[in-house]
């Protein structure tokens, strides 16, 4: 259940993150709105991952995950270039995640 919780934390960090792309330095309402809600809830959903999930390990992935998912999004949705150094690191943080799980995390 704590990895699933993780899930919806990460979802809405995302989709909080990609939110505050368009608030415009919070000038427009909506995006602003669905920034900080999205934030809310991420962080309500992180504090009952940690319930069952060790403090490192959740932070870790929900900041790994997250930070991949953004680079992602931007890479294909808002025109960002993809480099070589950026398509390297997204691999590691990725490859860090699964380490940071098949090392005893569990």
């Amino acid at each position: 259940m704590g990895y699933l919780l993780l899930s919806g934390a990460i979802a809405a960090e995302v989709c909080a993150t990609t939110a505050m792309k368009y608030s415009d330095g919070f000038s427009r309402l909506w995006p602003s709105l669905l920034t900080v809600v999205g934030y809310v809830v991420s962080f309500a959903l992180l504090a009952q991952t940690l319930r069952t999930v060790a403090i490192g390990t959740a932070y870790a992935i929900w900041a790994g995950v997250g930070t991949a998912a953004i680079a992602a999004i931007g890479i294909a949705f808002l025109g960002e270039g993809l480099t070589a150094a950026k398509a390297a690191g997204i691999a590691l943080i990725i490859i860090g995640v699964v380490v940071l799980n098949l090392g005893g995390a569990h």
